[in-house]
């Protein structure tokens, strides 16, 4: 049975989301890849096909937002790695898996092509509660 919960009981779940990014000694990160997203986040990500990693601050959480909450951008990283990007994970400042995400769908960038060398930045991070 699927839980979908209300707005309301979401936007807490994405608040403690937010506490959880935090946790651990260093920072929570997006690292983009450009081979095929595995299945679920417990599945190990090919570093081989990894591209670059953006750190968010800590703490990530910028604003409670009406529908969704807000993080702050993460830093600018350097692409070690030259490539066509197709999702991301997140990582929790501890290490730990979070999230996978889909290129185009879930997060959207101006380019997917990442050249080695180049610099990238998520400016806007906006998360919001699954509703069904």
């Amino acid at each position: 049975m699927s839980v979908i919960p209300s707005l309301a009981a979401g936007l807490v779940q994405l608040q403690a989301l937010a506490n959880f990014l935090d946790q651990g000694s260093g920072n929570a990160t997006f690292v983009y890849f450009d081979s095929t997203k595995p299945a679920n986040v417990g599945i190990a990500s090919d570093p081989a096909a990894k591209l670059v990693m953006l750190n968010l601050p800590k703490p990530c959480f910028k604003a409670l937002l009406v529908d969704g909450i807000e993080l702050h951008p993460t830093d600018t990283g350097m692409a070690i790695n030259a490539g066509v990007v197709k999702w991301t994970r997140l990582y929790n400042g501890a290490g730990v898996a979070v999230a996978d995400f889909s290129m185009g769908i879930d997060i959207i960038l101006n380019s997917y092509d990442i050249a080695l060398g180049s610099f990238q930045q998520l400016d806007s991070i906006i998360l919001k509660p699954f509703m069904g």
